[in-house]
Formats: structure tokens, C-alpha cells, sequence
């Protein structure tokens, strides 16, 4: 016989922010195919199933919802405000996730009606409380982008330090010493110069770069500290 609780339970969801880059930092909405907010675009996201755990949860969602799968997911923050869900006390998880957009094609699915990726500046306004969500999530990519190097999940596999560069003004929001960055950069030991250079480009081709992620592993255990 099942247990019956004394109190009413909340019903748990998850909300993930999704950031891609290209000339602008970019940010993964739905449209919403059901009520409330239909026709509304929000962050993808749902409720959590009884035999999942958050993760698995924000991952199915993710991939149900927009066909993204594998990629850097992380929690973010619990959202509690009762009245944040006009269907009933709705407790959110969210999480923000970092893809390449190359990587990736997104398909609308389940009760989306549509997925896009909208640049952070020009947004729609958005379902429930998931402008304060992605707000947040912002925030936490540009603390985090300086301390960890987590920028290298919105890049090309292989890149320019032109492109590394840009990925931290974009992200940042302000501009950075060329010849600064780039020595500081390449003495961090943690990128490999590759024999190749890009191609298809108007300008004079720059080197290609891959982050060693054995290098930085190494290199954390004996004690440093990546930051920009």
C-alpha cells in the first residue's frame, strides 16, 4: 500500500538554459505547444519523473524537446516562488548547458511547437520565470568562463586565437588586450598548436588550436589555476 503524506507535495520540474555561440552569444528557446504560455517561448524544460534524478531529467527533456543530447550540463539553482507556475506549486530545478552549435541540429518535438536559438540581446519575452532563470544563468557563465575553461564547449573542436578571443568578449562583454590574451594564453600550457590552418577565410589564415584536456588535468593537480 502506498504511503499517503500528511502535507501536499510540490511538483518538481527542470528548466534548462542552453548557450551557443557564434558571432553573439545565443540562447536556446521553445515555443510552447501547450498551456499555459502556449504560443509563448520559454527555456526547454519539464516536469521530473518518478524513477529519474535531476540530471537524467534536464538530459531527457533537452533532447526530447530540441534533439540535443551530450552535452555540458550543469545545476544551476533551485526556483521556488509559489506562484511561479500558474498550474500548481511548481518547484524548478535549472541547470545552464554550454553545446557547439556546429555539433548540433535542433528539432522540435513532444509539446514543443518549435526550437530557435535567439541571441541573450534580442530576446522574446518569456514563459513563467524564465527570464530570471536565464538572467541568472548568464551571470554564472561569465563568473565561471574566467576560472574554469568550460568557453572551450561553445567552440569548433579546432580554432583560431582569434576565435578564442572572441569567445571571451562576447561572453564577457568587453574588450580584450590582443597581444595580452594571447601571451597569457599560450603560456598556460593547456593548448596544442596545430600543423594546420584555417580555411575558407577572406582574411590571411591563422593557426589552429585544440584545448589538451590531459595537459589542464595535469596541470590541476599540481596545483594551477586556469584563469582569464
Amino acid at each position: 500500500m502506498a504511503f499517503e503524506y500528511e502535507y501536499a507535495r510540490p511538483a518538481l520540474a527542470v528548466d534548462c538554459a542552453v548557450f551557443g555561440l557564434d558571432e553573439s552569444l545565443k540562447v536556446l528557446l521553445i515555443e510552447r505547444g501547450l498551456d499555459p504560455f502556449k504560443g509563448s517561448w520559454a527555456l526547454p524544460g519539464g516536469f521530473v519523473e518518478m524513477d529519474e534524478s535531476l540530471d537524467e531529467a534536464a538530459r531527457r527533456e533537452l533532447e526530447e524537446e530540441t534533439s540535443l543530447n551530450n552535452v555540458f550540463l550543469e545545476q544551476l539553482y533551485t526556483f521556488s516562488e509559489p506562484d511561479r507556475d500558474p498550474r500548481d506549486r511548481v518547484i524548478s530545478v535549472g541547470y545552464f548547458a554550454l553545446v557547439r552549435l556546429s555539433d548540433h541540429r535542433l528539432q522540435a518535438a513532444t509539446d514543443a511547437n518549435d526550437a530557435r536559438w535567439f541571441d541573450v540581446k534580442k530576446l522574446p519575452k518569456l514563459a513563467f520565470d524564465h527570464a530570471k532563470i536565464l538572467q541568472m544563468a548568464k551571470e554564472r557563465l561569465q563568473s565561471k568562463v574566467r576560472y574554469q575553461p568550460i568557453g572551450f564547449e561553445l567552440l569548433p573542436k579546432k580554432f583560431t586565437l582569434r576565435q578564442l578571443q572572441q569567445l571571451y568578449e562576447v561572453v564577457l562583454e568587453r574588450e580584450l588586450d590582443k597581444r595580452n590574451f594571447r601571451k597569457k594564453i599560450l603560456s598556460m600550457g593547456i593548448l596544442k598548436e596545430l600543423e594546420e590552418i584555417e580555411s575558407g577565410v577572406a582574411h590571411r589564415a591563422a593557426r589552429l588550436y585544440r584545448f589538451n584536456k590531459t595537459s589542464y588535468q595535469q596541470l590541476t593537480r599540481q596545483g594551477f589555476n586556469f584563469e582569464i
